[in-house]
């Protein structure tokens, strides 16, 4: 029956018409037991926070087109779509298309983006009220590529979806790319040590001695979320994150606001692991909470401690996911550094429309072999990961 119904699809460049629990039931109906949402950075209090503390928007390069689909008036389906001026703060990189496409005579920017910005962290991207998953994720998917073909942009991204909206994307005539990262698995620990015990003697040696080493920095690890949270806490963490940015990015994606609004509305969302030396903040990292994942997003430092950053980022991740019973650690982009300790490689899942049909035969021969380098390389890293082999009998 749904099938025949009518949908209206609209964008806008503001979530402040929007109202949050109507955007939530669409992005988070799980959460409306009072628990905390699969997925915090789909959810309206975090997307209007990176909006109003204009980390997106004018002079960001994010600019916001969300689109809404009704059916009778009923919000069914949402999606957070950007007009992107640039391929930063994305993490599937497609710069080499940027410039093949501009060396061709094309104009690749503006292009649109469905993501989460400066987000590299798995979830639904096709928002949609249970029930109304196919004919809302299809509105989604038309609308987007409607606009991007009006207004003859030369591409569509969906970036960090789920396996199955990669699936059912595909379908739709996306083409379909997958990357890696790598993530903790809860398999249903009691503790860190119940942990290192399935991993192999020599790893297991190598964490411990990282623990010790970082923790003896000359200070206190304190972990911090919902009231536990103060606003002085992020003048320390601004120092942190300014420092990590200007590092890896040139400059910070999120601005000074954000935290001041996430402190006012996300903090029930966040756990912060500070370093206390002297009664004051020397590092930190910032995770996000999700109803089954620990998301690790942010770290930075102004004094270096050696084997800190493990510490802070994976360790005291690790402890705080089985203290909480999630699943899952994810870690955020990149690093092989993380299979030592205990994170595996996964495949992380997107999607791409692509306007000139010759560019798009040229992409999509491109990801087919990147496919294929992908999952040899997730099986060579998992034959190297850090875990005891059934058939080995190991002794301390």
């Amino acid at each position: 029956m749904r099938d025949d119904v009518q949908i209206e699809v609209t964008a806008l460049d503001s979530l402040r018409g929007v109202d949050p629990d109507e955007w939530d039931a669409c992005a988070c109906p799980e959460a409306a037991d009072g628990g905390p949402p699969h997925d915090p950075f789909t959810t309206h209090r975090f997307l209007s926070a990176l909006e109003q503390s204009g980390s997106v928007g004018p002079g960001s390069g994010w600019q916001p087109r969300y689109l809404l689909a009704r059916a009778g008036g009923d919000l069914i389906a949402v999606t957070p779509l950007y007009a992107k001026g640039h391929s930063q703060g994305e993490y599937i990189f497609d710069h080499n298309w940027a410039h093949a496409y501009e060396r061709a005579g094309g104009r690749y920017y503006p292009k649109l983006q469905i993501a989460v910005p400066f987000t590299p962290a798995t979830g639904r991207r096709f928002l949609t009220r249970p029930g109304w998953e196919g004919v809302g994720r299809a509105a989604l998917v038309q609308g987007a590529v409607q606009i991007a073909s009006d207004n003859q942009l030369s591409s569509l991204h969906v970036t960090f979806c789920t396996e199955a909206e990669a699936a059912a994307g595909e379908e739709m005539g996306l083409l379909r790319r997958t990357s890696q990262q790598f993530h903790w698995t809860n398999h249903g620990y009691c503790g860190f040590e119940d942990f290192l015990a399935s991993l192999s003697s020599r790893k297991r040696k190598n964490i411990r001695k990282e623990r010790a080493t970082a923790q003896g920095f000359g200070g206190e690890i304190v972990s911090l979320t919902g009231d536990a949270l103060k606003p002085g806490h992020w003048d320390a963490f601004w120092r942190f994150y300014q420092d990590t940015g200007a590092r890896k990015w040139g400059q910070p994606y999120l601005t000074r606001a954000f935290f001041d609004i996430a402190q006012e509305r996300l903090r029930d969302d966040m756990l912060l692991v500070l370093a206390m030396r002297d009664g004051a903040p020397v590092a930190g990292a910032l995770n996000f909470i999700g109803r089954d994942v620990l998301y690790g997003r942010y770290w930075g430092c102004i004094e270096h401690h050696p084997c800190l950053h493990f510490e802070l980022c994976y360790y005291q991740a690790i402890d705080a996911a089985i203290a909480r019973g999630q699943s899952r650690v994810e870690a955020g982009a990149q690093g092989e550094h993380k299979l030592a300790r205990g994170y595996m490689p996964v495949t992380t899942h997107s999607l791409h429309w692509v306007g000139d049909e010759g560019f798009r035969r040229a992409i999509a021969s491109y990801l087919e072999a990147e496919r294929a380098a992908i999952d040899e390389e997730i099986e060579v890293l998992t034959a190297y990961g850090p875990f005891r082999t059934a058939h080995v009998e190991e002794h301390e």
